[in-house]
C-alpha cells in the first residue's frame, strides 16, 4: 500500500511538471509572431518592368503597383510586405541588395532569378541586330552557362532564403515562351530564331525547377498561362521590340503580370 501511494505521489509530480512544461511551451511559441509577412524578390518580371505603374521610389528597380507581387499583396494583405525585386538584378545582386527583409516572420518569398546571369539582354540584342547564325551562337553559349554555372548560384541563394526564412514557403517563378511559332508575325526575327528563344527558355526554366526542388521549394511554371499569350499571338501580355523604349522590349504587359504570374503565385501559395 505504502509503495502504491508513493508511485501514486511520484507520478502525480511527473505529471503536474510535464503539464507546467506543455504550458511555458506554449506559452512561449504564441509568443513568437506568426510567418505571415511576404517578400518579393527578383529581377525585372519580378518588380514589373514594362506593367507601368512603377514606384518613384524605386528608382532604377521599376517596381510597379501592377506587378504580380504588389497585386498579391493588395489581394492577401499579409503582416508585412518588402518588394525588393529589381530590373537587371542576377544572383549575386539579390544575395547583395535583397535579403535584408527575410526573416523568422516571413512566411511567403517570391523570385525570378537566373535570366540575367545567363545573358537575356545580349541574347535578345545578338538575334535581333546580327544574323541567324550568330543568334543561335549566342542562343548555345547561354545553355551552356545553363548547363555550367548557373545551378551553383541558384543553390547559393536558394540557401541564403532558407537560412534567413526557415519558416517561409518559397515559391520560384519562371519565365515564359516569348513567341507563338506560325503566328501573325510578318516581319522581325525568323521562325528559326523564334523557335531557337523558345527553346532556350524551355532550357532556362527546366534548369531553375530542378535546383528549386532540390531546395524544396515550389516550382511556378508560367508557360501555360502565357500560351496563347505570346509575341506574334493576337493577344500577346509580352512587349515585342518597343524602339522608344527599349528596357521595355520582352517583358511582361499589366496583363501579362495579372494574367500570367499573379495567378501562378496564387496557386503555389
Amino acid at each position: 500500500m505504502r509503495r502504491s501511494r508513493l508511485t501514486a505521489y511520484v507520478t502525480s509530480l511527473l505529471l503536474s511538471a510535464a503539464f507546467a512544461l506543455t504550458g511555458a511551451t506554449t506559452a512561449q511559441a504564441s509568443q513568437q509572431p506568426a510567418a505571415t509577412g511576404y517578400v518579393a524578390l527578383g529581377d525585372s518580371y519580378s518588380s514589373g518592368v514594362g506593367a507601368g505603374g512603377y514606384i518613384g521610389s524605386s528608382g532604377d528597380c521599376k517596381r510597379s503597383t501592377r506587378a504580380y507581387p504588389s497585386l498579391w499583396a493588395a489581394a492577401h494583405s499579409p503582416s508585412s510586405f518588402h518588394f525588393t525585386a529589381c530590373s537587371g538584378a542576377r544572383t549575386g545582386d539579390v544575395l547583395a541588395n535583397q535579403l535584408g527583409p527575410l526573416g523568422a516572420g516571413t512566411g511567403l518569398v517570391s523570385i525570378t532569378v537566373g535570366g540575367n546571369d545567363a545573358g537575356f539582354v545580349d541574347v535578345m540584342t545578338t538575334c535581333v541586330l546580327q544574323p541567324t547564325s550568330a543568334c543561335l551562337a549566342r542562343i548555345d553559349t547561354a545553355k551552356a552557362y545553363v548547363d555550367s554555372t548557373l545551378p551553383g548560384k541558384l543553390d547559393t541563394v536558394y540557401s541564403a532564403i532558407s537560412a534567413k526564412a526557415p519558416s517561409a514557403q518559397v515559391v520560384v517563378l519562371g519565365y515564359p515562351r516569348f513567341y507563338k511559332l506560325n503566328g501573325g508575325c510578318v516581319a522581325g526575327l525568323s521562325e528559326t530564331e523564334r523557335a531557337a528563344i523558345n527553346n532556350a527558355a524551355d532550357y532556362l526554366d527546366s534548369a531553375i525547377a530542378k535546383r528549386a526542388a532540390d531546395h524544396g521549394f515550389a516550382f511556378g511554371d508560367v508557360r501555360p498561362t502565357f500560351t496563347g499569350h505570346e509575341i506574334c499571338s493576337g493577344s500577346p501580355w509580352l512587349h515585342s521590340l518597343n524602339l522608344l523604349n527599349i528596357g521595355e522590349s520582352y517583358h511582361p504587359t499589366a496583363a501579362g503580370q495579372s494574367g500570367g504570374y499573379l495567378p501562378v503565385l496564387n496557386g503555389a501559395a
